[in-house]
């Protein structure tokens, strides 16, 4: 499954999980801030004690885009008369060569 989708349907649990909390404390007539503080404490353990295999694989997914298959971005080559001149000038403690 690609990222972006394991992302979504990993969100979309989540999100549903704090509603479905948040509708069951609201009908016991509780505060609706304080509902909602204590939906969002019970999702987030229920989410991370029932959804690990989920977030594992939206883990997996985020860190292979991430890292790829071990290929390295081509760097853009330096454009003549680039800021490392004046960088390495600056550096070497050479004013003749400053701009």
């Amino acid at each position: 499954m690609k990222t972006s989708r394991m992302w979504l349907v990993y969100s979309l649990i989540r999100i549903g999980l704090f509603a479905v909390v948040l509708a069951l404390l609201l009908l016991t007539q509780m505060t609706p801030w304080i509902a909602a503080a204590v939906a969002a404490v019970i999702s987030l353990c229920a989410s991370y004690i029932f959804l690990r295999k989920p977030r594992e694989q939206l883990a997996q997914g985020l860190y292979e885009a991430r890292h790829g298959e071990g290929k390295v971005a081509p760097r853009a080559p330096e454009k003549a008369g680039s800021d490392e001149e004046n960088e390495d000038a600056v550096v070497d403690g050479d004013p003749a060569s400053r701009s």
